[in-house]
Formats: C-alpha cells, sequence, structure tokens
C-alpha cells in the first residue's frame, strides 16, 4: 500500500490528528530553527547579509504616459 491509501484508509478523526500533528510538527521547527542556527554557530554575519542583498533582483518602476484610446481619434 502506498502512503496516501494508508492516510486514506484512516478514520476522519486520526487524518485530522495526523494533520494536527503535521502542523504542530512545523509550528515546532519554526520556533526551534533560530535557536538552534545560534547554537550550532550558523548565525549569519553583516557581510553574509550584504552579500546576500547584492543578489537580490531590483525592482525599478518606469513610468510611462498612458495610451490614448481608439475612439478619439
Amino acid at each position: 500500500m502506498t502512503l496516501l491509501q494508508t492516510y486514506k484508509g484512516l478514520s476522519p478523526k486520526a487524518r485530522l490528528g495526523v494533520g494536527f500533528g503535521l502542523l504542530a510538527w512545523g509550528l515546532i521547527g519554526l520556533q526551534l530553527s533560530d535557536k538552534a542556527e545560534e547554537k550550532l554557530g550558523y548565525t549569519p554575519t553583516e557581510q553574509d547579509k550584504a552579500e546576500l542583498d547584492k543578489m537580490i533582483p531590483k525592482l525599478h518602476t518606469v513610468s510611462r504616459e498612458k495610451p490614448s484610446s481608439p475612439s478619439s481619434q
């Protein structure tokens, strides 16, 4: 049986429990990842942040005149 078939074979309450469990796992991971990053020494330096900022594409807007409508000609 595939994982999807096994999931579909669960009762609706069990599927709800699995869904909430996955959400909780994700939220816990988001909360703990910053702390683990600091303890393992993976906190980015200002130089790393500056290099990353250089790689981000910049968007520039160009103003232009509105095209004239065909009915006004």
